[in-house]
């Protein structure tokens, strides 16, 4: 693809042969439907006396492939097999490690399309949101490789004691934890998997992988990656089942020494006090979803900051804890944003997420389904629908779970929705006096993840100054809350969006996954 380099920004204009490669992936990937894939533990395949369903939401009836249901049992194999691996993992030496995971995302790049092509199948998403996923996997190990690199493997040599007639060498080295779970989502099962494993792993832990019930195909090809880069048997395992049993089993057991989950912040923070009744601390990692604002200055360039909001507000329908859900506008332009971000909004398709020329595949399930039909009716009965609100059941969209990209507007602000997390294609747009009130709105909400601003430069340093967020844009056409990117916008959030207040795809991540241990020789 010449000098093409696929991110979440840059996927807005791809080169043709990106497209004939997913189409080509797709076929073959439609050949492989209705198979049955088994847990991989200790190196080897199990499977379980029951299975569930890899459910198409773009056509319901269609099973996509059949998965384990696993049981407490195969969560403690799972536990036991990274345990027995970790002592000769974790020794081997960082660049040892480093090259190792270096050739798992290269698999993982050239699997890319047949990796994307699973995950528009199973999540919904559109040709590029799909390949922006499994692209980053790799971008964010080879982060992490990095770091570890950067670092020195991080062993550093401290000051020596003024001691007489002794020499004092003091060392700090960051070690390993031991057992890591991963439970991550169903929206960026190939990232939010494959970025956290492989800062594990780097960092000389097992893992453990959970994907969530809906994604469990996606991630077994992630899987696979780390087992053919040669990764020894037990480093690295993927469970699957329902997130009452099998993830419950997971979390409960005292052997995982630290665990990393993306995910609502309901179950999050259930998880985060669960792991909390074990008989000593151990590290948690939560990245737990947004309410994400955009404020939007009577200086903005209107056209600029619509085509944001709306590439924002309803990529992956509205799916990405990081989407922009409300909108706050100075009166001045409000009227004509309103009017632009409603036209843009009209242009998008929604469709089968494979075709080309598709914007909005379907939400991810029945359930979301229903919510927003609840939550567009509720919104019209106290607002108004600008555009949207409607589920689409022409022809075969009638099969899948297909909505609308909706904009609400007139809500009073008490509304709950301007607070809940909705996770779909819905955005609340409100006309403000000034920038001070837009501001008191925007961080009156518990979540504080993603935050876009629209203005002049010296609006934008106020900006950064003032909102409470741990990612934050300005001016940006490419999407006002969301693209962040390993190595260009560190992604995490403060408050109820994340725990630790440390980003991934930034400086200070790899060494969440590592605790210090100071070493004195006395000569």
């Amino acid at each position: 693809m010449g000098t093409f380099q696929l991110t979440y920004a840059t996927m807005f204009d791809p080169p043709e042969e990106l497209h004939t490669r997913y189409e080509t992936a797709l076929e073959e990937a439609k050949q492989k439907i209705g198979g049955a894939y088994g847990m991989l533990i200790g190196g080897e395949e199990r499977f379980a006396g029951h299975q569930f369903k890899s459910i198409n939401p773009a056509d319901a009836e269609q099973v996509l492939a059949y998965f384990p249901m696993g049981s407490e049992e195969d969560a403690a194999a799972a536990i036991a097999a990274a345990k027995a691996a970790f002592p000769a993992w974790s020794r081997t030496p960082w660049p040892e490690r480093v090259a190792l995971l270096r050739r798992a995302a290269d698999l993982m790049d050239e699997r890319l399309f047949e990796i994307a092509a699973v995950t528009s199948l199973e999540v919904g998403k559109n040709r590029m949101e799909a390949l922006g996923d499994v692209a980053e996997a790799p971008a964010l190990i080879r982060y992490a490789c990095d770091e570890m690199e950067r670092n020195n493997g991080y062993v550093v040599q401290m000051g020596k004691d003024p001691l007489v007639g002794y020499t004092a060498t003091n060392t700090s080295v960051l070690r390993p934890y031991g057992v890591w779970l991963v439970i991550s989502p169903f929206n960026f099962p190939a990232a939010l998997t494959g970025g956290p494993a492989g800062a594990a792993l780097v960092a000389g832990n097992t893992v453990v992988m959970k994907p969530a019930p809906d994604t469990p195909w996606t991630v077994r090809l992630l899987a696979e990656c780390f087992l053919d880069a040669g990764l020894p048997a037990g480093v690295v395992n993927y469970v699957t089942g329902s997130d009452k049993v099998m993830a419950q089993s997971l979390v409960a057991h005292s052997d995982v020494d630290g665990l990393t989950f993306t995910g609502s912040y309901e179950v999050g923070m259930g998880i985060y006090r669960q792991f909390a009744q074990g008989k000593y601390v151990r590290p948690v990692i939560l990245e737990l979803g947004g309410k994400n604002p955009v404020i939007v200055s009577r200086h903005a360039d209107v056209e600029r900051a619509a085509v944001g909001i709306v590439r924002s507000a309803f990529g992956l329908q509205g799916q990405k804890c990081s989407a922009a859900s409300r909108i706050y506008v100075e009166s001045p332009i409000y009227a004509d944003l309103l009017d632009r971000v409603v036209e843009l909004t009209s242009e998008l398709k929604v469709g089968n997420p494979t075709e080309r020329d598709v914007y909005l595949g379907p939400v991810i399930s029945r359930w979301a389904y229903r919510n927003f039909q609840q939550y567009s009716a509720e919104l019209s009965e106290v607002g108004r629908l600008a555009i949207g609100g409607e589920v689409v059941t022409e022809g075969d969209l009638a099969k899948g779970f297909f909505c609308q990209p909706t904009v609400a507007v007139d809500v009073p602000l008490e509304h709950h929705l301007w607070k809940d997390e909705m996770f779909l294609p819905i955005t609340m747009m409100h006309k403000v006096d000034n920038l001070d009130a837009a501001m008191a709105l925007a961080n009156d909400v518990d979540y504080g993840l993603t935050a876009g601003f629209y203005g002049s430069r010296e609006e934008a340093r106020w900006f950064f100054e003032n909102i409470q967020a741990g990612v934050c844009y300005a001016n940006r056409p490419q999407g006002a809350s969301t693209g962040a990117w390993p190595g260009y916008q560190p992604f995490g959030g403060w408050k109820a969006s994340g725990s630790t207040g440390k980003n991934a795809g930034g400086h200070y991540y790899l060494p969440l996954y590592m605790h210090e241990q100071s070493r004195t020789v006395i000569d």
